[in-house]
C-alpha cells in the first residue's frame, strides 16, 4: 500500500513537472525571446482594406498598418524586412492570436470590452468610429435603413453594433472587404457600414458614393493586439507605440499612406491617437 501511494506521489510530481515545463515552453514561444530567436516577427494584417492593409500593384503589402508594422520589426529585430505578413479576415483575428499563428495583430483592430476578454491590447495608435456609406448619400439616418438591407463585414464592430442595437435591420454579411464593397456597387443593398476612416477613403475613390452618416456610437480606438497574458510583448509594444507617437513616426506614417488619400478633407488629429502618450 505504501509503495502504491509512493507510486502515485511520484507520478503526480512527474505530471506536474511536465505541466510546468509545457507552460514555460508556451510562454517562451509567445515572448520576445522566441521572436528574436526565430528572427522574424509574424504580423496579422488585412490584404484587402486600403489604405490600411492591402496588396499594392507590385504585389507587396502596403498601407498605414503595414508601414507601422515594419517600423516595429525594425526596432525589435534591427531590420524592417524581418517580418512575415499574414493575411487575416475580420472574423479570424482573435483565433490567429490565440492559436499562435501570429505574434501581433495589426489589422485595424478596434478595442472593445468583448475582445479585451480574449486578447490583450497595447496602446492605441488610431481613433475610429462607425460610419455609413450610400449611393448619392441617400441614407442620412438610421431611420432611412428601415426595411432596407445593410452590408457589413462579419466579426466587425459594425456587425456587432447593428446586431445589438438595431436587430430589425436586415444585415447582409460578407467575409471580405472586397466582397462587401462590390455588393454595394452592384446594388445588392442600399448602404454599407464600416469604420468611418475606411469609408472616407473608399468614397473618394468611388464617385457617386457618399459617407452620409460619418459617425455612429462612441468614438473608439484601434490598437495592436497580442495573446492574452503575454505581458512581455505587451509591455514592449506599449513602450514602442508611445515612442513612435512622441518621435512623430505615427504622423509620418499618416503622411505617407493616408494623407494622399484623405487630402485636406480629413484632419490628421481626428485619426491619430496621441492622448496620454507623453506622460
Amino acid at each position: 500500500m505504501k509503495n502504491l501511494k509512493k507510486f502515485f506521489v511520484i507520478g503526480f510530481i512527474g505530471l506536474l513537472s511536465i505541466f510546468v515545463v509545457a507552460c514555460s515552453d508556451t510562454k517562451d514561444q509567445d515572448g520576445i525571446s522566441s521572436i528574436k530567436k526565430r528572427d522574424v516577427l509574424r504580423v496579422g494584417v488585412f490584404s484587402d482594406k486600403p489604405p490600411f492593409g492591402f496588396i499594392n500593384a507590385q504585389g507587396q503589402y502596403d498601407g498605414f498598418d503595414v508601414y507601422i508594422s515594419k517600423k516595429i520589426a525594425k526596432d525589435m529585430l534591427g531590420d524592417e524586412s524581418k517580418i512575415e505578413f499574414i493575411p487575416v479576415e475580420a472574423m479570424s483575428r482573435v483565433e490567429f492570436i490565440k492559436s499562435g499563428k501570429v505574434d501581433i495583430i495589426m489589422a485595424n483592430f478596434t478595442k472593445t470590452k468583448e475582445r479585451e476578454e480574449v486578447v490583450d491590447f497595447a496602446m492605441p495608435y488610431m481613433k475610429v468610429a462607425l460610419g455609413v456609406v450610400s449611393k448619392n448619400g441617400e441614407i442620412k439616418s438610421i431611420d432611412d435603413l428601415k426595411d432596407k438591407p445593410l452590408i457589413v463585414n462579419k466579426g466587425t464592430t459594425a456587425d456587432f453594433y447593428f446586431s445589438k442595437n438595431y436587430p430589425d435591420i436586415k444585415l447582409l454579411k460578407y467575409d471580405q472587404n472586397t466582397e462587401a464593397f462590390q455588393a454595394l456597387k452592384d446594388g445588392r443593398a442600399d448602404a454599407l457600414a464600416h469604420d468611418n476612416t475606411l469609408l472616407f477613403a473608399w468614397a473618394k475613390e468611388n464617385p457617386g458614393f457618399v459617407v452620409s452618416i460619418s459617425s455612429l456610437g462612441d468614438e473608439q480606438v484601434i490598437a495592436p493586439a497580442v495573446k492574452k497574458g503575454n505581458k512581455e510583448l505587451l509591455e514592449w509594444l506599449n513602450n514602442e507605440i508611445k515612442t513612435l507617437n512622441e518621435d512623430g513616426f505615427i504622423k509620418q506614417a499618416y503622411d505617407a499612406t493616408l494623407a494622399p488619400i484623405y487630402g485636406t478633407e480629413v484632419d490628421p488629429a481626428s485619426v491619430i491617437f496621441e492622448e496620454d502618450t507623453k506622460n
